[in-house]
């Protein structure tokens, strides 16, 4: 651990900030600040937060959906790559990424592998189940199996889906500063069944894992 390294954690809503703070005590080195739902209301807050003081790691935390036989409720992901899904064009041929359209931007935000290892293998000495992949994000939330189907043919590496990530990752990339993507599976991908979600479930282990970030980052 870094004893002098400063970390902010954006997460969406109060119920993951709180699962978050319950695992990393009163680390003063570490502020946790939320960052709404979305891309765009993720990478404004954290932009204001990276404007109003000096940082030297920013990770995105919280729950997400998980693909189906890829990323199992209650475990943990760690993005290896953090890509904007749904930013692009449509065309009779399918789908066309930003990258593909000539504008010179990316969907794809690259992560601090290093860091990704030593968490991923912390995680795992913990006991959680853990393991590394290219977490989405998307502006609308999948609920239907054909777009999950459709989402999984465009991104064979995906294990899960967030709101945030690349709206944090940008800000973070804007600044300067190395991000990284941490989510706790709470449902599975696919049809909308709330009766399938696990919500207590996930915040339990986002608290977990918190913990173990402290100990390691």
């Amino acid at each position: 651990m870094n004893n002098n390294r400063r970390i902010l954690i954006m997460t969406s809503v109060s119920a993951e900030r709180e699962a978050i703070l319950r695992g990393i005590g009163t680390d003063p080195r570490i502020d946790v600040r939320l960052a709404g739902v979305g891309p765009i209301s993720a990478g404004i807050q954290t932009a204001k937060a990276l404007t109003a003081n000096k940082y030297d790691f920013v990770i995105n935390m919280g729950i997400a959906g998980g693909f189906v036989q890829k990323a199992e409720i209650g475990s943990v992901v760690i993005a290896d790559e953090i890509l904007c899904a749904d930013l692009g064009a449509e065309s009779g041929e399918g789908f066309i990424p930003l990258d593909e359209l000539g504008f010179g931007e990316s969907t794809r935000m690259k992560v601090d592998h290093e860091s990704v290892q030593v968490l991923t293998d912390a995680l795992k000495r913990a006991g959680l189940s853990a393991q590394t992949g290219t977490i989405l994000t998307l502006s609308t939330v999948t609920g239907t199996r054909e777009t999950s189907s459709e989402l999984l043919e465009r991104v064979p590496m995906a294990v899960a889906e967030a709101m945030e990530g690349y709206g944090v990752a940008m800000a973070a990339k804007e600044f300067g500063v190395p991000a990284l993507e941490v989510r706790s599976i709470s449902n599975p991908i696919g049809p909308r069944d709330r009766s399938a979600w696990r919500i207590k479930e996930a915040l339990d282990t986002l608290e977990s894992a918190s913990k173990v970030i402290v100990e390691v980052l």
